[in-house]
């Protein structure tokens, strides 16, 4: 045989095949048979019909994927690979094709709406890479900014932005040999998606005469992207907070049966085609895609005559940095991941990595254009030159390693390529826990990634502690959150309290006169509402709203004393508040016509502690976002590598697989990487 399936005790596909382009295959053929269903879901909506088998919900999607050309742009890039790229990439197609039957077959969602899967094509992984990444760097967060400049006045459009708290924030930290107990550096990293069931993170090793790499992958993906261990050299990513998506206002018009848009030499013809949406349930829906020669047309069209277009480097450079990959599984030094991911373009990430020989790496990669300051702020006019892309940034931004080094979305290494960050507190926090002990041991990183000191609280506590005229249960509500340890614990009341306090303050601002004229959004597609909705915008800018003096400090005290009144007023109705975790339990995502019930977790943390598991603070208490997998790679000995994700290697319900990660999860265990051949159980392969 060509390749042969080991899996551990926790069904974690361990591959061995004769050659690079055999693993692939191999690759492709265990993801469609773990998780079939996960890869038609993400095929479909790549190409802009999930609606056709899970309803009407998912019309706006597949509208905005028709409209951005995701397939077009994948099959651009596909084209653009060199050949032995494209050969990788249409090796794991293969496998895949040669998977998905019988990985169908064993899955009860197929079943349940009647539908076989689909052919992949060569291009349909760059399609997959690309519908999850295409609204990752947030360019609707530009047309909120337009938002706000047309209702409260230019000055404020940055109101609700700059360093802080986000929906969610992954973390990575390195430590060098010196602050190791081995004397070999330590990379560890909890990317923060998401949490989808199944997982976006799979656990794999793939292992062939030229390399043995174990690593995440993203199912329908070939190799290991964002984190991954050859042996000799370990490295993770954070997302970088850039800015390398524009928006840009169209002007549009029907002409001698055709599409025109104005641009910086006037009237020119633009691309135009009909397509259809089919839906599961309810009549199909019709779908003009436009393109102009900034980019598709996201929003609007000619019969409004404006419209918005989007530009990012992937369709400008027919390139998502997919030759990257294989480059990773052969890389023996931080030396090679550094040459390999200077091809890298999307998603823009601040990578670390480590090797046995000392090496060390930390730098920014992908693809950021250069272009006028105003397009990284707000949507801009098509038709004024100025606003013309001028080029690339290079060299990316990249700095040394002094002992150890740390990326939580903050201000840091891609601070000129960016516009939002996220706020300093969890990289602040991990830089304090980290120097707190000398040396540091694999086991003991976990007890890093699950803090849940919430050092965002501090604002909101220090308005709270100079408030007079309090009643006397709002008042000792008020002194029990000042002498509250800061801890989002899941058994804590006083967490709880806090929460509820905030929640109660979020909405408050949010019905201010001076704000509620946000709370109409402009008509823009429903995929974009999430960015436009108020109440959110609120909660993850309040630090800057308390302190900001458009808001009178007189009324945002008679709002926080009208908080404490409410949740004090709730606590002595209930006889006492419920701990922190009853009300901030897992929700995750799942593209099913019949999701899987069952008692949601009670959950830690909350979205500013090293522990992100993000809520919504005056909307819902429930996490939507969290750590998608946690890692830690030891280059002392990767057999001392930890890993754990939110579920498990399985999407198929039911299967032993499918979830029994998940208590590990919970509690912030990690579990071990076998990398011994004989600890594992080989799985014949007669599908």
């Amino acid at each position: 045989m060509s390749a042969r399936l080991f899996r551990d005790r926790w069904g974690v596909p361990h591959l061995r095949a004769t050659d690079h382009r055999a693993l692939a295959v191999a690759q492709g053929r265990v993801t469609a048979y773990d998780r079939a269903w996960q890869l038609e879901v993400e095929r479909h909506r790549a190409a802009g019909s999930s609606a056709s088998f899970l309803g009407a919900d998912e019309v706006g999607w597949d509208r905005f994927a028709r409209q951005a050309r995701l397939v077009d742009t994948a099959r651009r890039c596909y084209a653009a690979l060199d050949a032995e790229t494209a050969d990788w990439v249409r090796a794991y197609v293969e496998g895949v094709n040669a998977g998905l039957p019988a990985g169908a077959a064993r899955t009860p969602e197929f079943a349940a709406v009647g539908l076989t899967p689909g052919r992949w094509e060569p291009w349909t992984p760059l399609a997959v890479w690309l519908g999850h990444h295409i609204l990752f760097a947030g360019f609707p967060t530009k047309l909120w900014r337009e938002h706000v400049a047309q209702r409260l006045g230019g000055a404020h459009a940055d109101l609700f932005a700059a360093d802080q708290p986000t929906t969610a924030g992954s973390n990575g930290w390195l430590l060098a040999g010196g602050r190791t107990a081995t004397g070999a550096a330590l990379l560890a990293g909890d990317p923060h998606r998401f949490i989808e069931d199944p997982g976006v993170y799979q656990q794999i090793r793939l292992a062939c005469p030229e390399y043995d790499v174990v690593g995440l992958a993203v199912p329908g993906v070939p190799g290991v992207a964002h984190f991954g261990h050859t042996g000799p050299v370990a490295w993770a990513i954070t997302n970088a907070m850039a800015d390398y998506q524009d928006v840009y206002a169209e002007r549009l018009r029907r002409r001698d049966g055709g599409v025109e848009a104005y641009g910086p030499d006037g009237w020119r013809p633009a691309d135009t085609h009909p397509e259809t949406v089919e839906v599961a349930g309810a009549d199909p829906v019709g779908v003009e895609v436009v393109e102009t020669a900034r980019g598709p047309v996201v929003a609007g069209g000619p019969d409004e005559g404006t419209a918005l277009s989007l530009r990012h480097p992937p369709r400008v450079l027919a390139d998502l940095g997919f030759a990257t990959l294989p480059a990773l599984l052969r890389a023996r030094t931080v030396a090679d991941v550094d040459a390999a991911v200077d091809r890298w373009v999307e998603p823009v990430n601040v990578l670390l990595a480590a090797d046995t020989a000392g090496g060390l790496l930390h730098r920014v990669a992908g693809a950021v254009p250069v272009r006028h300051p105003t397009n990284r702020l707000r949507v801009v006019p098509a038709w004024a030159p100025e606003h013309a892309w001028q080029g690339w940034h290079a060299p990316m931004p990249r700095a040394e390693v002094d002992g150890r080094a740390v990326m939580a979305n903050e201000r840091g290494l891609a601070a000129p390529l960016g516009v939002e960050f996220a706020p300093p507190y969890r990289a602040d926090r991990i830089g304090h826990l980290l120097d707190a002990r000398p040396t540091w041991t694999a086991d003991r990183m976990s007890a890093v990634q699950t803090d849940t000191h919430l050092g965002s609280a501090a604002p909101l506590l220090a308005r709270l502690a100079g408030l007079t005229g309090l009643d006397p249960a709002a008042g000792a509500l008020r002194d029990r959150l000042l002498r509250w340890d800061r801890r989002m614990a899941a058994d804590s009341t006083d967490a709880a309290a806090f929460a509820l306090v905030r929640a109660a303050v979020v909405r408050g601002l949010a019905a201010h006169p001076v704000l509620a004229p946000l709370a109409d959004p402009p008509p823009h597609p429903d995929v974009f509402q999430p960015w436009l909705a108020l109440v959110p915008r609120v909660a993850y800018a309040l630090p800057a709203l308390l302190a900001t003096p458009l808001l009178p400090a007189a009324d945002v005290d008679a709002l926080l004393r009208a908080a404490l009144t409410e949740v004090a007023a709730d606590e002595a109705a209930r006889g006492g508040l419920p701990p922190w975790g009853e009300l901030h339990r897992l929700t995750p995502w799942q593209a099913s016509p019949h999701p899987h019930a069952g008692p949601a977790p009670e959950l830690a943390g909350d979205h500013d502690c090293v522990l992100a598991t993000s809520s919504v603070p005056g909307v819902t208490h429930g996490c939507l976002r969290g750590p998608a997998a946690r890692l830690v790679w030891d280059l002392a000995d990767r057999a001392g590598s930890r890993w754990v994700v939110p579920f498990g290697a399985s999407g198929v319900p039911g299967d032993a697989h499918h979830d029994d990660q998940a208590p590990s999860w919970l509690a912030g265990d990690l579990l071990p990487v076998t990398t011994d051949w004989d600890q594992l159980t080989e799985e014949r392969d007669d599908r």
